[in-house]
């Protein structure tokens, strides 16, 4: 069972647990890592801060540089991939930015 809330209606999430139909939330998950290795990828990045682990699960707090808004970050160790979930705390749209954020979580994975 996922830990990980339904997207809210509005563009500002991304889930790799909505089918690939929802087009407005669905990004595929990471595939071929475990949890460890994305963590290692994420503390690398500006302004970060893992404030829940266990069990195969992370949340992640990122704060944008310029605004200082908050955004969650989820993810999920399932098989031989990882689950993830990035959502903006406020507003109805982040003009994509928690999209760039997973691709450029995938790209770092290599």
């Amino acid at each position: 069972m996922s830990r990980f809330a339904p997207p809210p209606p509005w563009p500002n999430c991304v889930s790799s647990r909505v089918p690939p139909s929802d087009w407005m939330h669905h990004i595929a998950p990471l595939s071929g890592v475990d949890l460890a290795r994305v963590r290692s990828i994420v503390e690398a990045m500006p302004r970060t801060e893992v404030v829940e682990e266990s069990d195969g699960y992370m949340k992640v707090v990122f704060t944008t540089a310029v605004l200082r808004f908050k955004d969650d970050v989820e993810f999920e160790q399932e098989g031989g991939g990882v689950h993830v979930r990035s959502a903006s705390r406020v507003g109805r749209s982040d003009f994509g930015a928690n999209r760039r954020r997973v691709e450029a979580i995938r790209a770092a994975l290599g």
